[in-house]
């Protein structure tokens, strides 16, 4: 299969390729993490200050609010607003943009008067990638008050209409990688394949998910960055608006491209697949790999048009490298589809078609390893962001999924070598087709028959046997049943039996084969293994990059502003749950235990003062006086029975009932409370 690894033989020059370009992959992304500098964040807008600060308690009502922004962001006239205390709105309407220098800063102004009280600043909008970004916080002229305005618990392009336009994109993922790997395969490996209507409904099947999943984002796109409401999928305005953004842009650009897209498909498999003449079957071969690379790199700018490469640092290296990156992960994934597909549904794919795959495969994994280094500086740029953000840890994942994809494709590899070793020096007759034996033929067996005609199903090979007494009757010398003589009916009927029959032994030997068996069955596991590894890639491409994260977390601790009063709030409060292992001690930490935002760190000892991992912990904070909670926490797992949550909102001083809810099995489970003064 794929030229990840040497086949099996007797050549000692041969190296383990597969283990050295992993090493080499591994390598690379490990040294690079090392000597990344604190470079800006590069996706995914994160709100790094603002103006009052989150948890702030000033003495007069500001003119202004102001938001700082790890990027640009799009902005309409509702995308920040201010609430007071009763949830009506306190400021004055569309945002300015007060960007200067390297600061990207957006206000609105607030009405004259404002009584004291707590409010809210809530804002949305699309980050220069393309995905909505979200978020909320509070702030206090003279003296925190209650609110009645809840902090929205969802983030931005959630909901059923997030779930679609997730769909969406994964399909338009996969879609590309059928469609583009498959011709690749085609042209590449297997010219005779195109006329073999597996692969050309592979390619196919590509083509139409591809245009579904992108007419379905187009549609989708403004409430998945507004209103979250699925019946204004269907607002020409809306689509209008979506028309004149970047994201937008770029998928009509995807559309128009799909539609030239499908004149080389039917060019692929119309006059190429019939085209004998030899001369005009190689300008051919050329002219359609060359537009076919110009539309497939043309699709996959799309991508890079709208999403990570296109913001951050050095755009104009990271959308090439973007664009790369993809057609190799066609080519490889792609095409490892199309083999699977071949080797299952076609009689005579050729060992040296198999062999032409390996080194595609190999050449991809070279470009995915150096596309891939580069991808992993730009987005993480540091070891505690490879570990400790949801993007690195992704990416370790990502990274894992190739190393055993590649240490599978290894051993199809090796059922390659024997396959080639069988198949003799006839595979590299002329172009690789038409002199190759057929991979299925065992070790010893006659010369393959002449082409009986195109495949035929499963079901008319069972009518063959059935009426193979017939068929041997009709063609016994002196039969009176022979060809000569025949009615021109019958004469037809026993070729289309022959043809069934010669299908159905062909099938019955690939199928004994051990080798073309064994090499069936790793290239399945193989393609199993890549459609986690997009899956996964996906999920990256939506989720916020590592160095942003980082940049949010030490924007959002700087910014917190220091309470009225108050100080760091210690608890230690024993458990029972009543099951096995059900005893402990919860010791919490609140700081800085005062009005405003908080972290919280929370350790859960054994009965032996060891660390104590548990399934579950929930907090929830209650001021019982003023009628306000609970206020849900759920903190993250950093260690072995230790969690921690950042920016815990403390909306006003009081004593507060904390209640801690502990599950250390499925039906075991505790709630313990007590009560603190806050602020």
């Amino acid at each position: 299969m794929t030229a990840t690894a040497p086949r099996f033989g007797p050549s000692p020059v041969r190296r383990p390729l597969a283990a050295v370009a992993l090493l080499a992959a591994l390598t690379s992304l490990l040294f690079g993490l090392v000597l990344a500098g604190a470079s800006p964040a590069s996706a995914h807008a994160a709100l790094t200050g603002s103006d009052p600060q989150d948890g702030a308690v000033v003495v007069t009502a500001p003119e202004e609010v102001t938001l700082t922004f790890s990027e640009q962001i799009a902005l309409d006239d509702d995308s920040i607003r201010v609430l007071d205390p009763s949830g009506e709105r306190a400021d004055t309407g569309a945002p300015r943009d007060l960007t200067s220098g390297g600061a990207v800063r957006y206000g609105v102004q607030l009405h004259n008067g404002l009584p004291d009280g707590t409010y809210t600043v809530a804002w949305q909008a699309v980050s220069a990638d393309s995905h909505p970004v979200s978020g909320a916080f509070t702030f206090s002229v003279g003296a925190p008050s209650e609110t009645t305005v809840a902090l929205p618990s969802g983030e931005a392009g959630g909901g059923l209409v997030g779930a679609l336009y997730g769909i969406a994109r994964y399909a338009a993922y996969a879609g590309f990688i059928l469609l583009a790997g498959g011709s690749a395969f085609v042209l590449a490996c297997w010219q005779r394949g195109a006329g073999a209507r597996p692969l050309q409904r592979l390619v196919v099947r590509g083509w139409v998910t591809l245009t579904a999943a992108t007419l379905a984002m187009l549609f989708l796109r403004n409430p998945y960055t507004g209103s979250g409401k699925l019946a204004d999928a269907f607002d020409l305005d809306g689509l209008q608006s979506v028309l004149d953004t970047k994201p937008g842009a770029a998928l009509v650009s995807r559309l128009l491209l799909l539609g030239a897209s499908a004149l080389f498909i039917a060019v692929l498999f119309g006059a190429y697949a019939k085209r004998e003449d030899e001369k005009e079957k190689r300008d051919l071969t050329f002219g359609l790999a060359t537009g076919g690379a110009v539309i497939a790199a043309g699709i996959a700018g799309t991508w890079a048009l709208a999403e990570h490469a296109s913001t951050g640092i050095q755009p104009g290296i990271a959308m090439p490298v973007d664009v790369l990156h993809l057609l190799a992960v066609a080519a490889w994934l792609g095409g490892l589809t199309a083999l699977l597909v071949a080797l299952y549904r076609t009689p005579d794919v050729p060992s040296a078609a198999v062999r032409r795959f390996s080194r595609v495969a190999f050449s991809s994994v070279v470009v995915l390893a150096a596309t891939g280094l580069y991808q992993s500086w730009r987005q993480v740029g540091s070891w505690s962001a490879l570990t400790g953000t949801r993007y690195g840890q992704l990416l370790l994942v990502k990274v894992a999924l190739v190393g055993v994809l590649i240490g599978v494709a290894w051993i199809s590899r090796r059922w390659t070598a024997r396959l080639t070793e069988r198949s003799g020096s006839a595979d590299d007759a002329d172009d690789g087709d038409d002199a190759d034996p057929a991979v299925s033929r065992p070790p010893g067996s006659a010369d393959p028959a002449p082409p009986a005609g195109p495949s035929v199903p499963e079901s008319e090979g069972a009518e063959a046997v059935a009426s193979v007494a017939s068929v041997e009757a009709a063609d016994a010398p002196g039969s009176a049943g022979a060809d000569e003589g025949v009615a021109p009916e019958r004469a037809a009927q026993l070729s289309r039996q022959r043809a069934a029959l010669t299908a159905t032994k062909e099938k019955r030997a690939r199928d004994a084969d051990p080798d073309r068996s064994g090499l069936r069955r790793s290239v399945m596991v193989e393609t199993g293994i890549a459609v986690v590894l997009l899956v996964v890639t996906t999920i990256l491409t939506a989720t916020e990059p590592g160095r942003t994260e980082e940049e949010a977390a030490r924007g959002s601790s700087t910014a917190a502003a220091a309470p009225v009063t108050g100080g760091q709030v210690n608890l230690s409060l024993p458990f029972d749950t009543g099951g096995q292992s059900g005893k402990g001690t919860v010791r919490l930490d609140i700081s800085p235990g005062g009005t405003g935002s908080n972290s919280v760190h929370l350790w859960i000892d054994g009965p032996d003062e060891r660390p104590m991992d548990v399934p579950e912990v929930k907090l929830a904070f209650t001021l019982e006086s003023k009628d306000i909670g609970p206020l849900p926490v759920v903190p993250d797992r950093l260690t072995e029975g230790h969690w921690s949550a950042s920016g815990v909102q403390i909306p006003m001083a009081g004593d507060w009932k904390v209640s801690v809810t502990v599950r250390t099995s499925d039906i075991d489970q505790t709630t313990i409370d007590k009560n603190v003064k806050i602020g």
